[in-house]
């Protein structure tokens, strides 16, 4: 069940949401997940719930951003016209009418692993910011990683990723990222990549320039893994450091469940569920292994009836 345009907002089950022919390769895992056909060997990323343009997508002004199946309208536009509804009166008036929040499936911030690899983060030592440009201007990837802090991950473990970290994912890793509402990043390998790095791959700063602004003081392997939640349970899912940019919770369900969620992003990680909420009087959702969903504030207290488990992302507590 969704609602029509112009109704009050309910939960709502999300088509999948893939800017095309991006510089890398990866979506098949995302499709399978989401049970879905292929969409090309160029869609490795999943914009859920986005009120985010994709930087450099394309020419049109809406790619990233989630059209909801009510007739098409942004998610943007819906909760610009509605905001009280959607993000509630606390949040409202902390964030104004900004989700805050980001969420990702990547097929290749905090990233929450649904498949388990390897990732680098952080830098060993102290580079020199001639150092860091060189290896940029000879894209010697290996002496980069090189440099870099090696993490083994498993299933529903998640790592933060303060701002300016250095960070690479390994090859065959399926996540969730999680992250503030912006697209702006500094590329600093292309090597075999569809972009033209020196181009596009910096904010449309100068190289040197946008390369200030990555952390290259080295950090202790107690620093970096300090970043990762060993833990692959249940409850809050990240380090308590991202609390102030955004929060991600794990729920399993057996039977039955109730959680509160304000606005919020759902993903379902396992099994099959009934939803109803709080406030929305005879509104029952089915959902299941790879939907999405976004919640509005209004619904209030969400009961979920079925068996398996859910990822609930959330942006910061209102202040």
């Amino acid at each position: 069940m969704e609602g029509k345009k112009g109704e009050m907002p309910h939960p709502t089950i999300l088509p999948s949401n893939r800017p095309q022919d991006r510089f890398y390769l990866g979506g098949d895992r995302i499709s399978s997940f989401r049970h879905e056909a292929a969409q090309g060997p160029r869609t490795p990323e999943d914009w859920i719930a986005s009120t985010t343009t994709c930087r450099g997508c394309s020419a049109a002004l809406d790619v990233g951003q989630t059209r909801l199946p009510n007739g098409g309208s942004l998610l943007k536009d819906e909760v610009t016209s509605d905001p009280i509804s959607w993000l509630g009166a606390q949040h409202l008036a902390s964030f104004g009418a900004d989700t805050k929040l980001l969420v990702k499936l990547l097929d290749a911030e905090a990233w929450y692993f649904l498949t388990g690899g390897e990732v680098f983060i952080g830098l060993r030592r102290d580079v020199s910011l001639n150092e860091l440009y060189r290896l940029v201007e000879t894209q010697d990837v290996d002496a980069l990683t090189g440099l870099m802090h090696r993490l083994v991950v498993q299933p529903h473990q998640t790592v933060y990723v303060p701002p300016g970290t250095l960070h690479a994912i390994g090859a065959g890793l399926l996540i969730v990222e999680v992250q503030e509402p912006e697209d702006l990043s500094i590329l600093l390998e292309w090597k075999g990549f569809q972009i033209d790095g020196w181009k596009d791959g910096f904010l449309g700063l100068d190289p040197k320039r946008a390369l200030e602004a990555v952390q290259r003081r080295g950090q202790s392997g107690n620093d970096i893994r300090g970043l990762l939640n060993p833990r692959a349970g249940y409850g809050d899912m990240i380090v308590p450091e991202s609390a102030e940019c955004f929060r991600l919770e794990r729920i399993a369900v057996d039977g039955k469940a109730e959680t509160s969620t304000g606005f919020a992003i759902v993903i379902v990680l396992d099994g099959e569920f009934e939803i109803t909420t709080q406030n929305d009087h005879d509104y029952v959702l089915e959902v299941k292994l790879g939907s999405t969903i976004v919640v509005p504030h209004r619904s209030g207290m969400l009961t979920l009836n079925g068996t398996g488990e859910i990822l609930v992302a959330l942006p910061p507590a209102p202040k």
